[in-house]
């Protein structure tokens, strides 16, 4: 049985929690809640990298949409009492040329690998944040369905895609298309 939260968390709290150059357990807190997960998964690991590279590839073959991409851990503040670390996300280059999280304020894409310790938070507690925080394009991957939800500011339901991961963000030529079993094929 879950017993209520007992302390209010705020970002600078969670701060604090972490020590310099431990990047496990993660911390988060969203509107306070207390987020703790361990180490994920390696195949957790190889999805967010497969999803960092073609991601990074796809930006630099786009100029025009003026982005950078980045991967966790990550120090992302959402107000004073919300602070994540997307698996893999993408933030306006400008941000991201500031070299520092407090410079980064805007995300456009985010990106979270569900992990049994995980799925609760990645799929209501941080979409609902991405959400109120007006993230254009949220994917929560289920690597045990093979499949991806994808989630936008104002959908009350996922998009389940079973195909190929789809993002055509402001500016770009092409869309962003990764196979899903380019995806989840076998190291």
């Amino acid at each position: 049985m879950r017993m209520p939260a007992t302390t209010f968390y705020t970002a600078d709290m969670v701060r604090d929690l972490i020590q310099e150059d431990r990047a496990w357990p993660r911390y988060e807190t969203v509107h306070g809640e207390l987020l703790v997960t361990p180490a994920p998964r390696p195949w957790h690991q190889e999805l967010a990298g497969r999803l960092l590279v073609a991601l990074m590839e796809y930006v630099r073959q786009q100029p025009a949409i003026r982005a950078h991409v980045l991967m966790a851990p990550a120090d992302i503040s959402f107000g004073a009492d919300s602070l994540v670390q997307p698996d893999v996300f993408v933030v306006p280059v400008e941000q991201a040329r500031t070299l520092e999280w407090s410079g980064i304020t805007r995300l456009v894409l985010a990106v979270e690998i569900l992990s049994p310790s995980s799925l609760r938070a990645d799929r209501f507690t941080k979409r609902r944040l991405y959400q109120e925080w007006g993230v254009e394009c949220y994917w929560i991957i289920d690597a045990d369905r093979e499949q991806a939800e994808v989630w936008t500011p104002d959908a009350i339901a996922p998009a389940v895609e079973r195909d190929a991961l789809r993002w055509h963000p402001d500016g770009a030529t092409m869309p962003f298309i990764l196979s899903l079993d380019e995806l989840f094929r076998p190291i």
